[in-house]
């Protein structure tokens, strides 16, 4: 059994815990958090024990790996403690906020000789492993074009201050087109060439950037394209069967977040609800329900013998010969989050991993990119974003 510990016990880590939980070969051992609350409960639910921050958990003999799900800034600093102390990691997206951090964090867990799996969750989505298994087959030929869509209410939700400030990974650049970056690339297989993207900050009292549209170019020609919104408007959901991205059916509730933020006169006071819906507060992403198929948006990926498409229940292959639709096997809302932990294991056991550290720079570099070009308005080929990560 693996002996893992948490740090940071906010909303990433309260869809993380059941699937550690309930993992045939992992023990939930400890968790990390400054908030008292948060470790209560996690000593009440898990039996596990807490710490007060990183570096004393990682300490501990009596764990062998953490989940880092700790504010991006922390990253670095956080799998560097994880490093120095043997122990294994699986870091949130983004990896971090510069490629610098990125190479500092590659080179301790390569001299530690352990494992460090980024976990870009929706490139573990059932969906996107089939997409992907179809892909590499070689069943539909090569990927031509993949489109993804995805409108949210993002920008509306609650808030600390920090996430509305870019220069502190908040908005959308760092927090959703990671996503769309990660999906495109684990399904292409190749290296980018360059990134076109504008970006838009459209509300002012939400001072960080809302909305994204961007071209991305393989090496290969073959293109993603991107298109973000946050402002919680039009729901992409309404494309995906009213299935939301957790894979749990949704009603429509268009507007929703914008009128429920209203209530929050003051940005402390946003705050303090923002902390309530963290795993030591009363608002805990729900686990069970509708077990259908978890997505980040409207994704349709064109191969050249064919297009493929997540579906409710399973991968919709528009082919030569018609249409199929081949089933995913159910699972808890959040089921992506198992997978995460499945490629933990098995590096631990000796099987590379697809998300690596270098994976999780390469979609940094990226994203990196597309943040410059949308600031710059041109074209930027990928190995410039070594200089965007250096400022």
């Amino acid at each position: 059994m693996i002996r893992v510990g948490v740090v940071g016990l906010g909303r990433a880590a309260s869809s993380m815990l059941p699937s550690l939980a309930a993992h045939p070969r992992v023990t939930l051992a400890a968790a990390a958090d400054p908030d008292p609350a948060a470790r209560e409960r996690f000593a009440r639910e898990y039996g596990g024990m807490v710490f007060e921050d990183a570096e004393a958990l990682c300490r501990e003999a009596g764990v062998d790996g953490v989940y880092i799900a700790t504010p991006h800034q922390c990253h670095a600093a956080d799998v560097e403690a994880a490093a120095r102390h043997g122990k294994h990691a699986i870091v949130e997206k983004p990896m971090a906020l510069t490629l610098e951090d990125c190479d500092r964090m590659i080179a301790a867990t390569r001299a530690a000789g352990t494992v460090l799996i980024v976990g870009h969750t929706h490139g573990f989505d059932p969906g996107v492993m089939a997409m992907r298994k179809i892909i590499r087959s070689g069943e539909l030929g090569a990927v031509r074009m993949i489109v993804n869509l995805a409108y949210t209410d993002f920008i509306y939700r609650p808030r600390r201050p920090e996430e509305l400030d870019t220069a502190l990974g908040g908005g959308i650049l760092y927090n959703q087109i990671p996503h769309a970056i990660d999906i495109a690339r684990t399904l292409h297989g190749g290296p980018l060439r360059s990134v076109k993207a504008l970006a838009g900050i459209w509300d002012p009292a939400r001072p960080t950037e809302g909305a994204v549209t961007a071209l991305l170019e393989f090496e290969d020609a073959a293109a993603a394209s991107i298109a973000y919104s946050g402002y919680d408007h039009f729901d992409t959901d309404e494309l995906t069967f009213w299935v939301g991205e957790s894979g749990a059916q949704k009603r429509p509730a268009h507007g929703a977040a914008r009128r429920a933020l209203s209530a929050f006169t003051t940005p402390d006071a946003e705050a303090r609800h923002k902390a309530k819906t963290g795993y030591g507060g009363s608002g805990t992403r729900a686990t069970d329900g509708p077990a259908h198929q978890p997505h980040f948006g409207f994704l349709l990926v064109s191969c050249e013998r064919g297009d493929m498409r997540i579906g409710a229940d399973g991968l919709i292959v528009y082919g030569d010969e018609g249409v199929r639709e081949i089933p995913l096997p159910p699972g808890r809302a959040f089921p992506n989050k198992d997978n995460v932990v499945d490629e933990l294991v098995a590096a631990i056991h000796g099987t590379p991993p697809l998300h690596d550290g270098a994976w999780g720079r390469a979609t940094l570099e990226a994203t990196l990119a597309l943040a410059r070009s949308a600031r710059e308005r041109r074209e930027v080929p990928i190995h410039e974003a070594e200089v965007a990560g250096a400022r």
